[in-house]
Parts: structure tokens; sequence; C-alpha cells
């Protein structure tokens, strides 16, 4: 199963450095851009500041899950309680992210009418929409590897 998952986890690796970039390159960028925007008002700032890199910390997290996904897959243990943890645990960070997009999303729209940068706000839309797609998705594959999971166990039993 290895030469399976190595695309996978070579992704994930690609995508963690990704956001690295994005977290120490781009982000203070548009942060330092966004305080000149409203010099009256650095809290709105801040709090864009910290539901960056809240979502950005449980973005790596969610990678972390992933890899032990991976591994598991590795060690011919996807059928197990550990898989089912990790996908729930990527659930709930998803939605933990999607969560946090929508309750910035005023101070996009904030930063946006300053701006008089609409994409901004498309932005945020799409990257609330995708945490939750992702947490649908996982929900769903959770409750059907549990599914399996007692599946497999009741016929162990009858065997």
């Amino acid at each position: 199963m290895k030469k399976e998952t190595i695309f996978l986890k070579i992704t994930i690796y690609v995508m963690a450095l990704a956001m690295l970039a994005v977290c120490v390159i781009v982000a203070p960028h548009y942060l330092i851009g966004a305080n000149n925007l409203l010099p009256n008002k650095p809290a709105l700032t801040v709090l864009l500041g910290i539901g960056l890199y809240v979502t950005a910390l449980l973005f790596y997290l969610v990678l972390y899950q992933a890899l032990k996904l991976l591994n598991l897959i590795d060690h011919n243990s996807a059928f197990s309680k550990k898989s089912v943890t990790a996908l729930k645990n990527i659930k709930h960070f998803a939605y933990a992210m999607c969560i946090i997009y929508i309750l910035e999303s005023p101070v996009f729209y904030i930063f946006a009418e300053k701006d008089d940068a609409p994409g901004v706000i498309l932005v945020c839309a799409v990257l609330a929409g995708a945490s939750l797609v992702i947490a649908i998705f996982a929900s769903m594959l959770q409750k059907l590897l549990h599914q399996a999971i007692e599946i497999k166990s009741e016929n162990d039993l009858t065997i």
C-alpha cells in the first residue's frame, strides 16, 4: 500500500509548505496593507490576523490527521477506530475553519468596501465553502467507515 499513498503524502507536505509561505510572506503583507487602509481601527486588523492564523493552525491539524490516516492505510489498519477518530478530528477542524471564516466575513467586507475590492469577499466565501465541503465529506466518510467496522466485527464473530 505504501506506493499508493506516497503521492498523497508528498501532496500534503507541499500543501504544508505552501501554507507556511502564505503565513510568512503573504499574510503579513496583506495585514500591513489592511492596517494602512483603516489606521483608526487597528482592532479589525488584529481580528483579521488572528482569524487567518488560527485557520492556518487548523489547516495544519487537518494535514496532520490526514497523514495519520495515510499511515494507518499503509499499515493495513484503515478499518480501525483510529481511522474513525482521525476522520472525526478532520471534520471538527474543518467545521471550525468554516465558522471562523463566516464570523470574519464582516471584517473582510469592511476591508473590501474600503479598498473597493469585491474579490476579497469572494475569497472568504470560497474558503468557507471549501472548509464546509471538506467537513461534510469527512463526516460522510466517518459514518461509512464506522458502519464498515461494525459489519466487519459482526462477520468476524460469525466465522
